[in-house]
């Protein structure tokens, strides 16, 4: 049989055993409580980064609607350029178009054919004067000497008032010669232009 004085160091045993499971209680409720708290802080933070999204959703569309205005203007701006440009062209088009045309240059004389007489002491002049006529654009009807008077300088004569006058005048400039109405010695010769060459010939002036 257990005697009494063995059995009473058992109950505090047992007393310290429910206390030690007490407190662990308290600590494991203290542990549970904490932990629902530290989970209630994570939503607040996901709170705030959720809020961040909206704020960029609304600053896309303002850049959006802010590049719509801007490109436009460039646009119609240079399109409103181009038609000035058009304008300025057609006008130096139509400025070229209406230039004057050159003038006319009027038909030139008849050609009144041509007798050359020497009057010279050089042999041959009449036929070096008569190259010169046909050189140019004259006709040659007749070469000779001319014995009835001294000439005193070269000379081309004409019968006034006929086509002689102006051809005469023409030739007279070519050769650089005197150019004079028919005296009498020769007013009944044959009609044409009558060139009397004398020592003093120069011949036809050269083109520059």
């Amino acid at each position: 049989m257990t005697s009494p004085e063995s059995a009473s160091p058992s109950r505090p045993a047992k007393a310290a055993g429910f206390a030690l499971l007490g407190v662990a209680a308290v600590a494991l409720v203290i542990g549970v409580i904490s932990l629902f708290d530290w989970g209630s802080d994570t939503p607040p933070a996901a709170e705030g980064s959720s809020t961040a999204p909206p704020a960029q959703t609304t600053s896309a569309p303002a850049s959006e609607s802010s590049a719509a205005p801007t490109s436009a203007p460039p646009s119609s701006s240079s399109a409103a350029s181009t038609p000035p440009t058009s304008t300025t062209t057609a006008p130096g088009t139509s400025t070229s178009a209406a230039a004057p045309p050159p003038p006319v240059t009027p038909p030139g004389t008849t050609k009144v054919p041509v007798r050359v007489y020497n009057n010279s002491t050089i042999t041959g002049l009449a036929g070096k004067a008569a190259d010169d006529v046909r050189t140019n654009g004259w006709t040659v009807a007749e070469t000779g000497n001319y014995s009835q008077g001294t000439i005193p300088t070269t000379t081309v004569y004409f019968r006034p008032g006929t086509e002689e006058e102006a051809s005469a005048k023409e030739l007279a400039a070519v050769l650089r010669a005197r150019v004079e109405p028919r005296f009498d010695g020769i007013q009944s010769s044959a009609p044409g232009i009558i060139l009397i060459v004398t020592n003093d010939y120069q011949g036809a002036a050269k083109s520059k």
